[in-house]
């Protein structure tokens, strides 16, 4: 298992093991996380599906920062240096999957909606052995998994990271407080570089306005707010927007849904 920084603890590593070397197409991993805990920089040989019945995920590449709410899962593809922080508790399913079976996911990291029958799936396969029967119904639902992760779609929950250490001034002050209404300019001059030059970077190294990053961090922001429980109202002053309906019509346009509709779910007893 490849390490980038801070690892994976060897007691960790030893645990992941047989889910990484598992003769079968895919296995299930079950495992709950306390509120801020975070993996370190890590690296798995085998594509992962990373899912949680109840709480948030972020989960950080080189690449982007992604936000995990429960109803979307994160595909990792295998070697992928990631690190996954928990917001608050976390009930972490996960499966891991043969490089033959993840021909399935698309070709790199990608938030996916996980539909029920997906969910049941991943849930069904996590309460099976690592190494289960293969003549058994088990394949048939291990097949099925396959068929919905190549067809989830897939939803807008990553942010570019910035890594010119200015812009890098400029994200990190942003992410500290995501209702700073401070303008380009403002940012400009704390992060000793001109407003040339961050609006060069910001279209460099994410592909995004200064304007659309911002917005984009608010949103994912939002997200990860409400599905911690956080009531619309104070979610919204917490990323920016003056009025709740303003923030309405915003997450609407990014996600395509309320954000009344995105709710912590309870975690039954058996799951």
């Amino acid at each position: 298992m490849a390490m980038l920084g801070q690892a994976l603890s060897p007691a960790g590593q030893v645990r992941l093991r047989p889910f990484e070397r598992a003769p079968r197409p895919l296995v299930g991993y079950t495992c709950d996380y306390p509120a801020g805990h975070r993996t370190g920089r890590h690296s798995h040989p085998r594509a992962q599906l990373l899912f949680a019945v109840a709480g948030v995920m972020r989960i950080e590449t080189a690449r982007a920062l992604f936000v995990i709410p429960a109803g979307t899962g994160l595909w990792v593809p295998a070697d992928t240096n990631h690190e996954v922080r928990m917001d608050g508790p976390v009930a972490m399913r996960a499966l891991f999957l043969r490089p033959d079976a993840a021909a399935a996911g698309p070709p790199e990291v990608t938030v996916i909606a996980v539909s029920p029958l997906l969910r049941e799936l991943i849930l069904t396969v996590c309460n099976e052995p690592v190494v289960w029967d293969r003549r058994g119904p088990i394949r048939l639902v291990a097949a099925l998994a396959l068929h919905e992760i190549g067809r989830a779609a897939a939803r807008p929950l990553s942010l570019p990271a910035c890594r010119d250490p200015r812009l890098k001034r400029v994200a990190d002050s942003l992410a500290a407080d995501p209702a700073d209404p401070r303008d380009l300019d403002a940012h400009a001059l704390a992060a000793g570089a001109s407003v040339r030059t961050l609006t060069r970077l910001f279209r460099a190294e994410t592909g995004m306005s200064f304007h659309q990053w911002r917005r984009q961090l608010r949103m994912i922001e939002a997200m990860a707010l409400l599905g911690r429980g956080e009531a619309p109202a104070r979610v919204a002053a917490a990323v920016g927007f003056a009025s709740v309906p303003a923030f309405g019509a915003a997450f609407r346009e990014t996600f395509g849904i309320t954000p009344s509709a995105v709710a912590p779910r309870r975690v039954d007893a058996g799951v």
